[in-house]
């Protein structure tokens, strides 16, 4: 094993000396838990922290694998999960101290998965209140006067910071592409339904969707494979196989990917840097990408995600709101009117566009095996009240997308910029295998 901290290893590396014996669990968790104390004062991605329990599990891990008993494929790694994701050994208090010492008696149906994958849960990371728009405390690893983003925000700063290899994160807008992107991270957001969503808060039955953060493509095709199945109480979650996510990750392609640009309308908000370094990645991909105008329905489409976005969550969350207005932020309580203000009717009509554009984006990847598009604006902008803008995420959410970002540029203040790749529906494996050529291809064009 080389000299490499413990704490700075891949998932795929740390699973790799852990199953050779090369490295122990309670090793690495001990090299983690250091790393935390070391740089988290800066930081702050932890709401929850345990390290005696996360040694425990650490010990039994070293313990199954030294007696030959099964592994899973994350044994012995630490897992960080976003603070709204149930666990019944640690509170959940989604990002707001309406929920303080909030405590189930289960787990959510992907940390029983952790669980038997041999994960160690290390603890819960900082969301943004309610997994919405208000900031908590989360700064960027690579510039404490900066957001992380939002709302997986300590997530992202976690894995960013060498916190832990791998956490879980969610989006239903942009809040696993854009801090994945502001943190230099690799996000991955597979297809609506892959992943269940079982115990985790729910702010919109229709637009949430689990995503995961790591070092790696290899990283995150791991973690998707291991949280990734069917479960008949969520009712997006669908009864038929899922896409081998690490096998897309270490595939070469059969041939060379057709991509696409589309030149959206709001494309105008793209930094200068961002908007360089995206026309460089474009001139080096030539004629393997098609630039296409976008039509205006699709611009459109970003109201139609808030309008449902909004329902959604005043419908889910109307105890809460009713009887904790004074206690809900002046950045969310004008959301919560808006939401408030959208009638039935409108409602279910923002639900048919999203279908048609569901439709629409199956029949565009017949001719194309994935979009490229930005991950967010820019660079990070400073720490806030708000975490950066999701526009950029926001038609690929809607319509369930697989969507991948990866760490290629850098800004004008010398902060992260990600690229973003989006495939079509339950073909995630293929939009990884591109997403390996991509990073192939432009590091021998380098």
């Amino acid at each position: 094993m080389s000299q490499q901290a413990p704490h700075a290893l891949t998932a795929t590396e740390a699973v790799e000396a852990i199953a050779s014996g090369r490295l122990s669990s309670v090793d690495l968790v001990k090299s983690c838990l250091a790393r935390i104390e070391d740089t988290d004062g800066a930081i702050g991605a932890w709401a929850y922290l345990d390290g005696g329990a996360a040694l425990k599990q650490a010990e039994e891990c070293d313990r199954i694998r030294k007696a030959g008993l099964a592994t899973g494929s994350l044994h012995g790694v630490p897992v960080g999960l976003k603070d709204i994701v149930d666990t019944r050994d640690m509170p959940t208090e989604r990002g707001t101290a309406i929920f303080k010492g909030r405590q189930t008696e289960t787990d959510a149906r992907i940390v029983e998965q952790l669980r038997e994958a041999g994960a160690v849960i290390l603890g819960k990371t900082v969301t943004t209140e309610l997994a919405f728009v208000h900031a908590n405390e989360t700064r960027n690893p690579h510039n404490p006067a900066h957001t992380p983003g939002g709302s997986s925000s300590g997530s992202a700063a976690a894995v960013a910071a060498e916190h832990v290899p791998l956490a879980i994160g969610t989006q239903t807008n942009g809040s696993v592409i854009r801090p994945a992107s502001f943190c230099g991270t690799f996000g991955f957001k597979p297809t609506r339904g892959v992943i269940s969503r079982t115990g985790l808060l729910q702010t919109s039955v229709s637009l949430d969707q689990v995503g995961c953060f790591g070092r790696s493509l290899a990283d995150v095709a791991l973690l998707t494979d291991a949280i990734s199945s069917y479960d008949q109480r969520d009712p997006l979650s669908f009864a038929r196989p899922r896409p081998d996510m690490a096998k897309g990750a270490d595939e070469d392609v059969p041939v060379t990917p057709d991509l696409a640009w589309l030149d959206l309308p709001f494309n105008d908000r793209l930094s200068e840097a961002a908007q360089g370094g995206l026309e460089a990645v474009l001139d080096v991909l030539g004629q393997q990408v098609t630039r296409l105008p976008a039509a205006d329905t699709l611009s459109n489409l970003v109201a139609v995600q808030a309008r449902i976005h909004e329902y959604e969550i005043c419908q889910h969350l109307a105890g809460t709101f009713d009887t904790q207005w004074d206690r809900i932020s002046d950045t969310l309580k004008p959301v919560i009117t808006r939401g408030r203000q959208i009638s039935k009717a409108e409602y279910e009509d923002a639900l048919a566009v999203k279908a048609s554009a569901e439709a629409f984006f199956e029949e565009f990847f017949t001719e194309f095996d994935a979009i490229v598009a930005p991950s967010a604006a820019g660079e990070a902008p400073l720490f806030g009240p708000a975490t950066g803008d999701p526009i950029f995420c926001t038609l690929w959410t809607l319509a369930g997308l697989p969507c991948v970002t990866l760490p290629l540029l850098m800004g004008d203040t010398d902060l992260p910029i990600g690229v973003q790749l989006i495939g079509p529906a339950e073909k995630d494996n293929r939009l990884l295998r591109t997403a390996r050529w991509l990073q192939l291809h432009l590091a021998q064009a380098a």
